[in-house]
């Protein structure tokens, strides 16, 4: 997410109205920073919550259907660590929002970015783990556990290469140790 690189202050803690990342192609002060990379963060936060509770919410209905008693025990294992990790992944994306609320007026909007960017990230891998162990538990009663492996072992990649490879190699593109930003035109 966003907000991890832009929780960098080089070193300057103050709010004296000075920027504190000269040179960063932004003019504003620690405050600011933080406020903004606080709604970046909620903005984030807004599109993968509404997916991890559509999740969520199709795995609680699972249970409840005539033939989920005919599956395996190993399916309803399979089943169980999905919906539980579906849970992990919706308390640790809504877990910014309680902590704010907590800690509002109390001037720790630094603590709360670096705790948001931290549980965003959590809720991120459990959803991976969440979505992996569904398409796991579905290629599996469709067509068998060498199936359901290759299944995993692409889906696997696919968010590794995604959510991981590609953004750490754009941050590296975009040169993360202090190249400048690219100038406005006015054309």
């Amino acid at each position: 997410m966003a907000t991890g690189d832009d929780e960098r202050t080089d070193g300057e803690r103050t709010d004296d109205g000075r920027d504190v990342a000269p040179g960063d192609g932004r003019d504003e002060t620690a405050t600011e920073r933080f406020d903004r990379n606080w709604e970046e963060l909620l903005q984030e936060l807004r599109v993968v919550q509404t997916g991890v509770q559509i999740l969520a919410g199709f795995l609680l209905t699972l249970p409840f259907q005539a033939r989920f008693t005919v599956l395996e025990p190993h399916h309803r294992v399979i089943y169980l660590v999905a919906f539980c990790l579906a849970l992990l992944a919706t308390a640790l994306l809504a877990a910014p929002v309680s902590a704010h609320r907590l800690l509002f007026r109390r001037h720790a909007k630094r603590e709360l970015v670096a705790f948001g960017n931290r549980c965003a990230q959590g809720g991120m891998v459990s959803l991976a783990l969440s979505l992996l162990a569904v398409l796991y538990l579905i290629v599996e009663v469709l067509l068998g556990t060498p199936a359901a492996v290759t299944a995993i072992v692409v889906g696997a990649a696919v968010f590794l290469a995604l959510w991981v490879m590609l953004p750490m190699r754009m941050g590296r593109a975009a040169g993360h140790a202090g190249s400048p930003p690219p100038s406005r035109s006015s054309s």
